[in-house]
């Protein structure tokens, strides 16, 4: 675990909805609006996807923001070392500041097939 982060549960990740999670990807250049009509995002969007996918995560608090970081592993992809995610949440203004993948094939600004 990480400096000042504690084990995620449901009651103390932040609140984040289809609206603001639309909102972040309208405003960032991360994202393509072709390849959020893809396979992978079909796949990903089943409400069990998270069960195998997400691994160990946690959360820490400072002033309005909230920092989540995790473990996650790609469904077409589970025998594939896990790699690192992180958001900010303005717990404020009720908005995705920033996600970002950090060891992943994409981070690194390859695409992945």
């Amino acid at each position: 675990m990480q400096p000042g982060y504690s084990k995620a549960s449901s009651n103390n990740l932040p609140a984040v909805d289809v609206l603001m999670v639309a909102d972040f990807m309208k405003r960032s250049p991360l994202f393509v609006s072709s390849e959020q009509r893809g396979v992978k995002l079909a796949r990903s969007s089943r409400e069990n996807y998270g069960d195998s996918a997400v691994g160990y995560v946690q959360v820490k608090r400072e002033e309005e923001k909230c920092y989540v970081m995790g473990k996650i592993t790609p469904e077409h992809k589970i025998r594939d070392k896990p790699y690192s995610v992180s958001a900010v949440i303005d717990e404020e203004e009720g908005s995705v500041e920033e996600v970002s993948c950090h060891d992943c094939a994409a981070s690194a600004g390859k695409r992945s097939s």
